[in-house]
């Protein structure tokens, strides 16, 4: 072997855990065969393989079968859960996943993988040759010191002899063993000694030296548990030291010298992956090695054939500063019939964003930035009104007048598209300047169509997925903490690199995303639904709803005043004053000071004083807990909404500007950020009153018009159940009709409280409720609550099946869909933990409901705003709100905006049962609702 190169040794086993904890359930379509952990496994496989370049590399497995600690202390590892079903049938092709890579590995009966590890570790330093293990695991931390490292396999982080000491808190790495030997392992089921943890472990060390003279002066130590605990236990801690000492005189398997000279057989490598259906890895592959199928290729080698696109692009950003670059951009995107777009700013929030400078890509490789705003002495004008330099350089940059002159020929032709990443963004910033970007693509909508909430969908994400590329990061460019500066305040050289990587990145993407939704049949959801809505939703945001700043002023103060009260009287019942908004200090009043029954500690020796656990106890009837409940809701409205609202009001226009975000939900549901205005309660009377503060502009009106009972259609509609579709055609209340049937009881003898428990348990069905979760909403016994939901399925079995079916259609495929084949995965069914797997049932029923009903409303706001434009209606759409939706509407125009707008809605789908939206109208959003 040459000494030179140094030997990576993967963890195998660990990768293998990891990836299958890290990553969603992934099937073959082909016969169901379960292969995340394996995909996994091949790509951070694939990275040390880069990353290592030319070196010698093995990977290393455990057996799965007893090894010699089991001889040492039978209990070891006695406390381990089986392998997830799903995972063992992964195990064989993870190592047929090496053997396509040609990567060697190594595994061997009766020894762990860290014990192969530890003996070649201690093989090749005796060759000096340099080891770098790959792996997480603490336990091959011992093996640490001169010329031996640890990486991280997911972050990439190298783990050296300093870091280790300070993680372990002793200076001596011999001393690494001592302390996992008295700390123990409870996974592993390594007993070592009760009450000592890592940190007094470390500490008698420093005090003693090691192990051994540990307890032999074990009668010095002053504590008097601990003394006792490392007398009686100095056996167990003395087994546990052979437990955690790593073997490194195991018979190897295989010879260090097999490794030399690393190669891997592409046409072996490529049937491998597409066997698995592992489409996007073998993209990603003969991008970066090539594709041609001739002999081998080393993978590891800098020099190889530059094949891929990546390599063969030429990377060239060029600052525009005259307005004959720009000319030859324009000129360039008609001929290539596309261009990439993308907007620099000094704020993340539009409304209160000024344009900084624009950066365009033509084609993969070639982008530029043209700077507009940046603060200094204007050569050629700026956005700036003040005619002052603010730094000492003069700034080349062109007038927007004549750069959106030239570019809104560009962005407004027909002929060209126009590509974005967050479009939505850029769409508003342009705007501002007569610009209407048309037709256009959005990568990030791409990704979410694709992929829902697998992974994220940010730029430098996707990238570093696609393209192993690490984007030059924004604090990079303007710093951090009270150096940082505004986009603006930096020079356009220092941007030019940062802007126009953006747009030639999402140039790149755009062609590795697009041909998948055709490939892919998401072209349906892409195209008719979640791209169309990508300028209404920019809209929207621009719009905004009008706030009375002294409503919102007014409920401050009265709120306020309930919160002072409520304080007093709280301390009166406490006997003391204390903080009433800390967790800490309310438990230790209720629990130690006045002796409350029923609580319960959390891990760190604190009382819990969560919601359920205080509303358990304001139940029995603790004043002091009512008190402190209602203290801390009031107090959550002033700080999340009164206040906070009224910072937020944009100061020019008087409206609130929130953030419509489309790729963040499993379901397709939008979601509303800076403010959230999707979650202002509505159910108590403070709540309703912070919805009198959004008002209409004057002359105009608040139309609010939502869908009624739309997830129960859909479940009656979806799961064929022919009672509840008929009594939706016929008009009767659905939840006294729930009532009539589960409790026996005809719907004209029915008490409130009966159709009450039948709402509960209507809604609760579609959420997968529990008889422990719909007792505590009826406040009945749980018994008696499973026993309603079991004769609800009996009344409805076409439900049951429905929801069996459901959940088997997500196991075999990791997601369910909507009606309009919408993808929402839900990859904690297939969890080992019982917890997240039961929540996983329960999205999986839902989300197919939730997330048509989502979709539907997304197509109602394109019909509605297609109607809108076509008509030169001067309504205006403002808020989406779950299953509602909010209008300014002219006061003139109700009448035919309210009925025209009740249409579409209606109409949106042909389902079973009918879809009813039901209309308000008034002067702010309460009276409207």
């Amino acid at each position: 072997m040459n000494t030179n190169k140094p030997l990576y040794l993967i963890d195998g086993s660990g990768f293998i855990f990891r990836a299958y904890h890290a990553l969603p359930p992934l099937t073959r379509k082909s016969d169901g065969t379960p292969v995340g952990a394996v995909y996994g496994f091949c790509n951070i496989l694939l990275r040390v393989l880069e990353e290592a370049g030319n070196a010698y590399i093995a990977v290393i497995f455990d057996t799965a079968k007893k090894t010699f600690r089991n001889d040492i202390y039978k209990e070891y590892k006695a406390n381990r859960p089986p392998a997830p079903e799903d995972l063992v049938p992964q195990f064989p092709l993870v190592r047929d996943a090496c053997e396509a890579f040609g990567v060697p590995y190594f595994e061997l009966d009766g020894y762990e993988a860290d014990d192969l590890i530890a003996t070649y570790t201690r093989i090749a330093t005796e060759r000096n040759i340099e080891v770098r293990i790959i792996s997480s695991d603490k336990d091959l931390m011992q093996l640490i010191r001169d010329g031996v490292t640890m990486v991280d396999p997911i972050k990439f982080e190298t783990i050296g002899e300093e870091k280790m000491l300070k993680k372990f808190a002793v200076t001596d790495p011999r001393k690494i063993i001592d302390v996992q030997a008295m700390s123990g392992d409870s996974v592993d089921n390594v007993p070592g000694v009760p009450g000592i943890g890592p940190k007094t472990a470390a500490a008698l060390l420093e005090e003693f030296g090691d192990l051994e003279g540990i307890l032999q002066n074990a009668e010095k130590i002053p504590q008097k548990k601990r003394r006792e605990n490392l007398i009686e236990f100095a056996d167990l801690a003395r087994i546990s030291k052979q437990l955690v000492m790593l073997a490194d005189d195991a018979p190897v398997p295989g010879d260090l010298d097999t490794l030399d000279d690393y190669y891997y057989d592409h046409d072996r490598l490529m049937t491998f992956l597409n066997d698995n259906e592992f489409t996007r890895l073998a993209n990603r592959i003969e991008r970066k090695f090539g594709t041609s199928d001739s002999h081998y290729y080393d993978i590891s080698n800098d020099n190889a054939e530059e094949t891929s696109e990546e390599k063969q692009v030429d990377t060239y950003y060029e600052l525009v500063t005259d307005i004959q670059q720009l000319q030859n951009y324009c000129k360039a995107s008609k001929q290539q019939g596309i261009i990439a777009v993308d907007t620099e700013t000094n704020s993340i929030t539009p409304a209160q964003a000024d344009l900084v400078g624009i950066s365009l890509c033509v084609e993969p490789g070639k982008a530029c930035y043209i700077p507009l705003g940046h603060k200094g002495k204007p050569a050629q004008g700026s956005l700036l009104d003040d005619p002052e330099p603010q730094s000492q350089d003069e700034i080349q940059q062109l007038s927007p007048k004549d750069v959106f002159a030239e570019l809104n020929l560009i962005l407004e032709d027909p002929a060209i598209l126009k590509v974005g990443h967050n479009l939505k963004y850029d769409i508003q910033m342009l705007e501002r300047f007569g610009a209407k970007v048309a037709p256009y693509d959005d990568t990030i909508v791409l990704s979410y169509v694709l992929d829902g909430s697998q992974h994220s969908h940010s730029l430098d994400n996707l990238c570093r997925d696609y393209f192993d590329h690490e984007n030059i990061q924004y604090k990079s460019i303007v710093g951090t903490g009270q150096s940082q500066k505004t986009l603006d305040e930096v020079t356009p050289q220092e941007v030019l690199n940062y802007a126009a990587e953006d747009a030639d990145m999402t140039r790149r993407l755009y062609d590795q995303l697009k041909p998948r939704i055709t490939a892919e049949k998401m072209a349906g959801v892409y195209e008719t639904l979640d791209r169309p809505l990508v300028a209404i939703l920019a809209e929207m945001e621009s719009n905004g709803i009008l706030v009375d700043q002294s409503i919102l002023k007014d409920l401050t103060d009265r709120f306020h005043g309930k919160i002072d009260k409520l304080a007093i009287k709280i301390y009166d019942q406490a006997g003391q004053e204390f903080n009433i908004g800390s967790p800490k200090q309310v438990g230790e009043i209720l629990f130690d000071q006045m002796g409350l029954e029923g609580g319960k500690k959390t891990r760190s020796g604190a009382w819990s004083t969560s919601a359920d656990l205080l509303e358990d106890l304001a139940d029995q009837g603790h004043e002091i807990v009512k008190d402190i409940l209602a203290w801390r809701q009031l107090s959550k409205l002033v700080s999340t909404y009164t206040e906070a609202l009224a910072r937020q009001t944009h100061s020019e226009t008087g409206r609130i500007h929130t953030s419509f975000t489309q790729t963040i939900t499993s379901t397709g549901r939008l979601s509303s950020t800076d403010p959230n205005l999707q979650n202002i309660p509505i159910r108590t009377e403070e709540g309703r009153e912070i919805r009198k503060a959004f008002v209409p502009a004057e002359g105009h009106s608040l139309l609010c018009i939502d869908y009624s009972q739309v997830e129960l259609r859909l479940v009656a509609h979806m799961a064929g159940i022919e009672k509840l579709k008929k009594a939706f055609y016929d008009g009767v209340d659905i939840h006294s009709l729930t009532a009539s049937e589960v409790f026996g009881i005809p719907i004209d003898e029915l008490t409130p409280e009966r159709r009450r428990a039948a709402k509960a348990i209507n809604f609760g069905i579609i959420y997968g409720i529990s008889g422990y979760g719909l007792g505590r909403q009826l406040n009945i016994d749980p018994k008696e609550a499973k026993d309603y939901i079991d004769l609800y399925f009996e009344r409805f079995p076409e439900l049951k099946t429905f929801m069996e079916e459901t959940k088997d259609f997500a196991r075999q495929h990791g997601y369910v869909e909507t009606l309009f084949g919408r993808k929402c995965y839900v990859p904690e069914i297939k969890s080992s933990n019982y917890n997240q797997r039961s929540f996983g049932e329960r999205q999986a029923i839902n989300a197919p409901l939730q997330g048509t009903a989502a979709d539907i409303m997304k197509k109602a706001m394109i019909g509605i705003d297609r109607y809108f434009k076509a008509h030169d209606v001067k309504a205006k759409m403002l808020l989406q709100v779950h299953d509602e939706l909010i209008f300014e509407v002219p006061d003139s125009d109700l009448e035919s905006v309210s009925k025209i707008v009740k249409e579409i809605m209606e109409t949106v789908i042909e389902l079973d049962v009918p879809l009813i939206a039901d209309v308000g109208v008034g002067q702010n959003w309460d009276e409207a609702h």
